[in-house]
């Protein structure tokens, strides 16, 4: 539970930019919506299914940290990610490696409105 966690619940914008080492072109930036709440506190786009699954999780302060394994046709991959809530807005790392590619995410998360 993360009942000491400085994050309001409700409905959150969340927009993801990605940087790939060694690519030319920028990847625009991705905007999704997630319900996030004391109870399902890590922002990610999908919930974890029988292929993802959170293998690790942590809150330290205001702090998340959490390790997700998903099992692919090209072989597993793990991401590690990282937030830090300030109440009504959230500054945060995911690193997801896969077969040896590296990629880096960067989100910012913003509490729109209540959860529908």
């Amino acid at each position: 539970m993360a009942e000491g966690l400085n994050m309001k619940e409700g409905l959150w914008q969340i927009t993801v930019t990605m940087e790939i080492p060694g690519m030319s072109i920028q990847m625009p930036p991705h905007t999704f919506t997630h319900c996030l709440t004391k109870t399902d506190y890590i922002p990610l786009k999908e919930k974890p299914n029988k292929d993802c699954k959170i293998i690790k999780h942590d809150i330290v302060g205001d702090t998340v940290t959490w390790i997700v394994k998903c099992k692919t046709p090209e072989g597993s991959v793990i991401s590690k990610g990282k937030v830090t809530y300030k109440g009504t807005t959230f500054d945060g790392v995911v690193k997801i490696e896969q077969e040896g590619m590296k990629i880096t995410q960067k989100m910012k998360g913003k509490l729109i409105g209540k959860c529908k």
